[in-house]
Parts: C-alpha cells; structure tokens; sequence
C-alpha cells in the first residue's frame, strides 16, 4: 500500500525540523508566560496544546490525518506509533501524557533525548490527533533495524559508560543533571551493527518536581 507523502510544508529541508521544533517550544513558552501574567499560574498545559494547533494551522504544520503517517504499528503509555514502509521512518503521536501540568518539560525531554542518543534522534514534523481525537505532537525517528531487544545489564553497562548510575534498584539512571526513565529492554533495541538504540526512554532534568511527577503519571510506577 502507498502512503500519500506528508506535505513538505512543516517537514522543510531549508527550514528543517530542528528549527520547528525551537519555534514550537517557543510558541509554548509563550502561550505559558502569558497565562502566568494573567492568572499567576504555570498550569496551562490545556490552554498550550489548543494554542499549539491554532499555531500549527497557520503555520502549514497541522497534518490532517494520522492516516498520513503510514500503517499504525503500536500503542505505548504516551505514543500511537506509525510505520512509513517507503521511507521506513517511525512516526509517533506523542499525547503529552508526560508533560504535567505544562508541555514546556515535553520539548526538554525531546532536546535532551536527541543530545544524549543522536542516533535515534527525534524530529518534530508538526501535530495531528490522535486516533481517539487527542491532540499530539507528531516526532519521527529513523527505522532500528535490530535483531533484537537489549538486555537488562547491557542497558546498565552502556548507561555507565555514559556516566549515568541507577537509581533505586534500576527503576531509573541518572549523572546528577538528567535522569533516565523506562530504560527498559522494550524501549532499547540491539542494532544488527552490534550498537544499542535507545529509542523510548524519558529523558528529564534531575529535579525532584520532575521525578515526582513522572512516577505519579507513569503506568509502570502506579504498579
């Protein structure tokens, strides 16, 4: 089956989705400072998300259907994810189930994803609804070929490498200024390049508001 292509108008080479992804999380920043000044709050994250796609359409960066992404693959805890067979690129419907009370730890999460795992880095390419009407932030992420998920005590030993320790019993890793969610075997892959991808984890500021707030949203943590 042939997908129709996503329109070059919000996937621009020249303009380049790094640079929607700073001029979204800008537009976000925005929208929260002017509801701060209004209301004295930084709860805003309902108000951001409706403003984003009223942004998004004026901006030629509001996909019209999922449909467009290519065949759904899978449902994560925030994801609905889409398979391109052409271009054999991941799409993912982020839902901002992460982000609280404010998107703006949502566009920190994708900047640091991408310092720390360039090679399976993430692009924002626009927003869409979901399948069950949710707005979303549409990233991408190049195709894993893999031959496998990674282990346990090779997601360990990478993350040392790097410098990240865990944390109560591996429930999660941190170097003292990021820590490192879900750095589970069915979030990491093992390439056939004998590399691993790190392609799911939660990668937030070390801060207690932040920990706190992941464990009361995750799934895995209201086990």
């Amino acid at each position: 089956m042939k997908y129709d292509k996503i329109s070059s108008g919000f996937n621009s080479e020249k303009e380049g989705v790094n640079s929607l992804l700073e001029t979204a999380a800008a537009e976000a920043r925005r929208i929260s400072r002017a509801i701060q000044e209004v209301a004295g709050t930084t709860v805003c994250k309902g108000v951001q998300i409706n403003g984003l796609k009223k942004w998004a359409i004026e901006n030629v960066c509001w996909i019209d259907s999922y449909t467009l992404l290519g065949e759904y693959s899978d449902r994560g805890s925030e994801n609905e994810v889409y398979m391109d067979p052409v271009d054999q690129i991941v799409y993912k419907l982020n839902d901002f189930r992460y982000a609280d009370d404010n998107l703006e730890s949502f566009f920190q999460r994708i900047k640091i994803h991408n310092n720390l795992f360039a090679d399976c880095a993430y692009s924002l390419h626009g927003f869409a609804k979901n399948q069950v009407g949710n707005i979303c932030a549409v990233i991408s992420q190049p195709f894993i070929r893999a031959d496998r998920e990674a282990s346990i005590e090779e997601i360990a030993g990478a993350l040392a490498l790097m410098g990240f320790v865990p944390q109560q019993e591996g429930e999660y890793f941190t170097n003292g200024e990021v820590d490192i969610f879900d750095a589970l075997p069915n979030n990491v892959l093992h390439g056939i390049d004998g590399n691993l991808y790190f392609i799911d984890t939660i990668c937030l500021p070390s801060d207690d508001k932040f920990l706190d707030s992941y464990k009361s949203l995750s799934p895995h943590w209201m086990k």
